[in-house]
């Protein structure tokens, strides 16, 4: 408030408490609230000054008021729909290498001959001697907390990783079984 606006307040309240007669600054005074404009909020990031097309503004409200359950339904159908792949789970893996592109003819004519690029890491069992340092491995690979990756030690078998590119994993299931892990590559 700047202080012309405050003492124009103080002086308007002044002269209606002594007087039925409006004051000049009591005119002041009403005229600035008439006219005041409230602040304008700060622009949001997902608010956009952009006019959005009617049929996707549509579409995004729906989906705002879906649940939780309803939201993983349609994801996993737009992925299968638009065939996404589902991406590995876990840890910072690098990015399978592509497959190379090879003729429809090639695949049909013998399937078993080509040999599987990806692979799904399961824990079998371990060592309980060595459950410590299964549980910092799993922890570091996986990206766990301590308490989430003893929780994944304790509950093995179970799988590890999806989707893992063979030479990795080979190094995966060596640096388990240094350590006293059982680890499946499927």
């Amino acid at each position: 408030m700047s202080l012309s606006y405050t003492c124009a307040r103080c002086c308007a309240r002044k002269a209606c408490r002594n007087s039925l007669i409006p004051s000049p600054s009591a005119v002041v005074l009403a005229t600035l609230r008439r006219h005041a404009q409230p602040p304008t909020p700060p622009m949001r990031r997902w608010e956009s000054t952009a006019s959005l097309n009617p049929k996707i503004s549509g579409i995004v409200d729906q989906i705002s008021q879906l649940t939780l359950l309803e939201t993983a339904d349609l994801v996993s159908s737009l992925k299968s729909r638009l065939n996404i792949p589902d991406m590995p789970m876990g840890g910072f893996a690098a990015p399978a290498p592509a497959a190379p592109a090879a003729p429809v003819e090639v695949e049909e004519a013998a399937p078993a001959a080509q040999e599987k690029m990806l692979f799904t890491l399961t824990l079998k069992s371990f060592d309980p001697a060595s459950k410590p340092k299964i549980i910092k491995e799993i922890k570091s690979m996986l990206g766990l907390s301590l308490v989430d990756s003893k929780k994944f030690v304790e509950s093995a078998p179970k799988q590890m990783k999806e989707g893992v590119p063979k030479e990795e994993s080979e190094k995966i299931i060596d640096t388990m079984k240094a350590l006293g892990g059982v680890v499946t590559m499927d």
